[in-house]
């Protein structure tokens, strides 16, 4: 790992054993980028990379120099209208309402380790050794606003995080109208764009498209990341596979409103823009006051889409998630929701917990329901009282009850939210996001609570740090079931409401912190409707997080599998439910819905007491099987294998880091008649190992089973004969493969 700076050509080159990240200050003292991508070997001449030529009808910097022109150059942080007629990075509306900024190289220096960022979720290192930060500092010359770029490249992978934090150190008041964190100008535009879309119950769909001249963007304007558009985007090489070719993964480590853009000019030179959303964004800096933009992370692989996403599994599990449970394997909870939604008394939870206990279950959680007037979704939020009507003793005194079962106790909250029957909202009507005079949409009859002010969150701080701090709680979900509407806060001026989306954010990300904190042995596990803020600002602070509110197996290939291209496994929270699935009302058989939440943190949402004696000896068998290999499973290294989005049979696996062990799991959603032989090619396994495979008992050595292919064939392929197990519908299996010595078999 290294930052060289070449004095006389000003020329930046970081790089490692993977990638090679170049930069130049220009002669009108602009950055300019010259390359990123795989490493290359360090020469004084690189600016010779430099590419420059005059182009008719171009604005130009100097006069007499044709080929200068910032409208074709390739900018580190780009600005509009001195030339460049292409998306910035940057906007200052000034006083005299001029919107002209002018970054010229003013000094740079290099910090070992990381710096972390001051109130925002960012990637880290526990050791200078880990990573090494390029500082630059660039100075608008009129405004005397002070642009602070970070770059940091990690020892190991192709990782570049990156930040721009502004100083005001001029006399007059500016106002940033945006402030995104990462520009990319790419030299061609031969690539396959991927995003992960959706909605409500279908998040994080893989959809990809040829870049095409022109802008093409996602985003969120929703006061959350969202179920529609996660902020991640890839750039692939049309040849590129899961396991070859060239990609660029782009991350934003935030959980608000949020841009990533590639747009495609004349020339076919491709310029990336990701950060906070300009559309609505305004944020006032005064003098001597600063703004610092959220973390985007890049990574370049040539080993594929597989290679890109071990990287951000790596960086993020280890280096992103943080505290007690981030390196530990995650307690096999059992949640209530979807067994007695808002219908619970003390006593039937109990019998839950009971039965959740003989299975081997170690957590149970209670969901929405137990606080406040809330017996319906119509009131109580806001309201963290427990209801003495549906718990007598309180939190505490369930909590205990739970604690001398044997299991660990859990809690749901939505602590952004209020409804308008509460308490809260009687008291402090005001402390709502709306508009004075303006009707408010309200989204599942709650709104949301203003915390852009600090007096809010204190608030609420209190009355979860009171529960949390009485009673045994070992776990908390953290939920968020509507966006912002009528965004409007009646603590700041006229002049700063543009800030409130962020400052909302802000006030999200100090909650956290401070309850994480207090309690930094409590398991907090995000949720917004299921995957409406599953992003990696949320992983900061709690290392698991709901995927989706839908818990359908076949629905749940696609979701997890989509996550998997950014989020480590250990991230996804997954369950096992009830059939008819309560969201699509599909029947799948309980080993199909065990075999897809295995890869993830595992648990059930049902009531057990409601299944036949042969579906509990199956749930037992299950949660001891997951107790055996949870290690593995959620920490080990993932590949998929097989894309639910291609084909009818989908394919994933997980080889632990000494690659001894790895277990397979491979699902057909739709049964077919006189099929064919089928094999999966494995991944990730050590040629020369010979593996015994739990389903036939034979032993294949790792090259066998990557090239040739693990045999899934089953009595479709052919005529099922008398004695051999019919297959159906949603069907899967697991396969364990354990390294053995070759005469053992």
């Amino acid at each position: 790992m290294n930052i060289v700076y070449h004095q006389q050509s000003k020329v930046f080159h970081l790089y490692n054993q993977s990638i090679s990240y170049v930069m130049m200050v220009l002669k009108n003292g602009h950055l300019g980028h010259l390359y990123f991508g795989k490493k290359i070997h360090d020469r004084k001449g690189m600016s010779d990379l430099l590419e420059l030529a005059a182009r008719p009808m171009s604005s130009c910097t100097f006069m007499g120099d044709k080929a200068f022109s910032l409208e074709h150059i390739k900018q580190e942080l780009p600005v509009f209208g001195t030339g460049d007629y292409r998306s910035p990075a940057v906007e200052i509306c000034q006083e005299n309402g001029s919107r002209i900024s002018d970054f010229q190289y003013h000094s740079h220096h290099v910090e070992p380790g990381k710096p972390l960022l001051t109130g925002l979720p960012a990637t880290y290192t526990e050791d200078d050794d880990e990573a090494s930060t390029l500082v630059i500092n660039l100075l608008d010359p009129v405004t005397k606003i002070r642009a602070e770029l970070f770059y940091t490249i990690f020892s190991e992978g192709g990782i570049i995080a990156r930040s721009i934090c502004y100083h005001n150190e001029g006399t007059q008041v500016q106002q940033l109208e945006r402030a995104l964190s990462l520009c990319l100008d790419l030299p061609d535009c031969e690539y396959q764009w991927l995003q992960l879309s959706g909605a409500w119950s279908r998040e994080r769909q893989i959809e990809i498209h040829k870049l095409a001249s022109g802008i093409q963007a996602i985003g969120s304007m929703r006061g959350n990341s969202s179920h529609h558009h996660n902020p991640f985007l890839a750039l692939k090489r049309p040849e590129t596979t899961e396991y070859q070719g060239e990609a660029i993964g782009f991350s934003l480590i935030y959980s608000g409103n949020f841009l990533m853009q590639a747009e495609v000019d004349a020339h076919d030179v491709t310029r990336v823009l990701a950060g906070i959303h300009p559309d609505t964004f305004s944020w006032k800096l005064e003098p001597k006051e600063c703004f610092q933009t959220p973390e985007a992370v890049m990574i370049y692989t040539d080993q594929g889409l597989n290679g890109m996403s071990q990287t951000f599994h790596r960086l993020y599990q280890k280096r992103l998630a943080r505290g007690y449970w981030r390196d530990r394997e995650r307690p096999i909870l059992i949640n209530n929701w979807e067994a007695t939604y808002f219908d619970f008394t003390e006593e039937k939870l109990l019998m839950i917990a009971s039965k959740a206990k003989e299975c081997g279950i170690e957590l149970f959680v209670l969901d929405d329901g137990w606080f406040g007037a809330r017996n319906n979704d119509q009131a109580g939020l806001g309201d963290w009282i427990a209801n003495p009507a549906r718990l007598p003793n309180g939190i505490a005194g369930i909590a205990q009850r739970m604690e001398e079962m044997g299991i660990k106790f859990g809690l749901w909250f939505e602590p952004e939210m209020v409804n308008e029957d509460s308490e809260l909202y009687r008291q402090h009507s005001e402390w709502v996001i709306s508009v004075p005079g303006r009707a408010k949409s309200h989204g599942r009859y709650q709104y949301v609570l203003d915390f852009s002010n600090r007096e809010v969150v204190d608030c609420i701080y209190e009355m979860m740090a009171k529960i949390l701090g009485q009673a045994k709680v070992s776990y908390v979900k953290w939920d968020m079931n509507r966006s912002i509407t009528e965004c409007f806060s009646s603590n700041l001026p006229p002049e700063r409401q543009g800030e409130v989306y962020h400052r909302y954010i802000l006030g999200v990300y100090n909650l956290y912190e401070r309850l994480t904190q207090q309690f930094p042995e409590v398991l907090f596990e995000s949720c917004a409707s299921g995957g409406g803020r599953f992003d990696p600002g949320m992983l900061y602070y709690a290392p698991q997080g709901w995927a989706s509110d839908d818990t359908d197996a076949v629905e749940r290939m696609k979701i997890q599998y989509g996550t998997s291209l950014c989020y480590p496994i250990s991230s996804i929270g997954s369950h096992v439910s009830m059939v008819p699935n309560h969201q699509v009302y599909r029947q799948t058989p309980l080993h199909t819905r065990a075999n897809v939440a295995y890869f993830g943190t595992f648990g059930y949402e049902l009531d057990l007491n409601k299944l036949t004696e042969e579906e509990i000896a199956e749930v037992k068998t299950q949660i001891a099987f997951m107790k055996q290999y949870r290690r593995l499973l959620q920490f080990g290294k993932f590949y998929r294998l097989k894309s639910p989005f291609a084909e009818n049979e989908m394919a994933w696996m997980v080889v632990g880091e000494d690659k001894q062990t790895a277990i397979v799991g491979w699902y057909r959603v739709l049964n077919v008649v006189n099929g064919r032989f089928t094999r999966v090619r494995l991944e990730g396994l050590e040629p020369e190992f010979c593996y015994q495979i739990n389903a036939d008992g034979f032993g294949h050595y790792g090259d066998e089973l990557m090239n040739l292919g693990l045999c899934t064939t089953d009595s479709t392929a052919g005529e099922v004969q008398r004695g051999q197990t019919p297959c159906t519908d949603f069907e899967s299996r697991l396969y364990v493969l354990s390294a053995v010595e070759p005469e053992e078999i």
